[in-house]
């Protein structure tokens, strides 16, 4: 199996050739098509819902791919003092960590306001209110009250899971909304540097603790994914509500209670 080695050198290196503004994104001309679907359907997972119209499956998948991108912004609520946290103990010295680390947190600052006008934009052009699970302040104090090798693993995770995401599943699919699309795109470069950089947290949080603090760890990063699957099937409730105001179909309990399965399988990812 081959080793792949990261440095902080590096990794700003390669950041260095990325750079967007969020009012390069979205505003002005750049608006979502919603006569198209946002999320390629292994992550939005609407087809295997037969008995409902394409109508209404377009409306889901938009519903689906508004908390997808909700839940990056709510994450990164966390992940930004988690970074901020790891860097202060370097700060004198303006070493590459430094400022790798400092560019990674302006990023995921720079993304939670990407998202935030994302949700504004989407909730003016599809005209039925979105409830979200929340708020990220009392999600990301839980979260943040574990311990830090937990969370950085917990940030691994979602990181590695942007990049396989984007690339499997988003990148070649011709069909999506190109503004949707786009805004997955830029996230996702800045997200493989991102990635990279908690590796090497995570190596270096690892490397002070005994074995059963990394076992202590590994337990309590269980149980943040447990505490977030309870947060995804709220939000699968959330949206069916959405669904059904949206498109002003009531559905029986059967369907809903399939529509709950299949989704909350697609809020935790492929496969499952």
């Amino acid at each position: 199996m081959e080793t792949v080695s990261y440095t902080y050198e590096r990794v700003l290196a390669d950041a260095a050739k990325v750079h967007w503004d969020v009012d390069d994104l979205i505003g002005g001309e750049r608006r979502l098509d919603f006569s198209r679907p946002f999320l390629p359907d292994s992550l939005a997972r609407v087809q295997k819902l037969d008995f409902l119209t394409p109508f209404e499956k377009t409306t889901l998948n938009q519903i689906r791919s508004h908390g997808y991108l909700y839940m990056f912004g709510l994450v990164e609520e966390f992940i930004l003092p988690f970074v901020l946290d790891h860097a202060r103990p370097h700060l004198h010295g303006g070493s590459a960590r430094v400022r790798a680390l400092l560019r990674f947190a302006s990023e995921e600052a720079k993304h939670i306001e990407l998202f935030r006008r994302f949700r504004a934009e989407f909730t003016a052009g599809f005209g039925t209110e979105c409830p979200v699970i929340g708020p990220p302040e009392a999600i990301a104090r839980t979260v943040l009250s574990h311990h830090p090798l937990a969370i950085g693993l917990l940030t691994l995770h979602i990181e590695w899971m942007t990049q396989r995401h984007y690339v499997d599943s988003v990148r070649d699919d011709a069909v999506l909304d190109a503004q949707f699309k786009s805004l997955l795109k830029h996230h996702w470069l800045e997200e493989c540097q991102h990635a990279k950089l908690d590796t090497l947290i995570v190596e270096s949080i690892a490397a002070t603790c005994t074995p059963a603090e990394i076992d202590q760890a590994i337990d309590e990063y269980l149980q943040i994914g447990a505490f977030f699957d309870q947060g995804l099937a709220q939000q699968v409730d959330f949206d069916l509500r959405a669904l059904e105001e949206a498109t002003k179909v009531g559905l029986s309990a059967e369907k809903r209670n399939v529509v709950r399965e299949v989704q909350h399988g697609a809020q935790r990812g492929p496969g499952l």
